[in-house]
């Protein structure tokens, strides 16, 4: 059985192609999906990448409203 590494932010914002503060941005404003590990935020590239495709990085995406909208 293939264990999935945890990995950082800064290797998720490599995979994606982001600065780490996006993801940092992204975790707490649109829900990419983290794990708390001590005082540490940790991350699974098979759920990020989930999370991308199911449009979460998409910029009308966020969970506190506002966005740019269509009116």
């Amino acid at each position: 059985m293939n264990a999935e590494p945890w990995v950082t932010a800064i290797d998720v914002a490599r995979h994606l192609g982001v600065v780490k503060d996006t993801v940092y941005r992204w975790r707490e404003r649109k829900g990419l999906p983290a794990h708390k590990i001590g005082r540490l935020w940790k991350f699974k590239l098979s759920e990020v990448d989930e999370w991308v495709r199911a449009g979460g990085a998409d910029e009308g995406a966020s969970s506190e409203g506002g966005g740019g909208g269509d009116a």
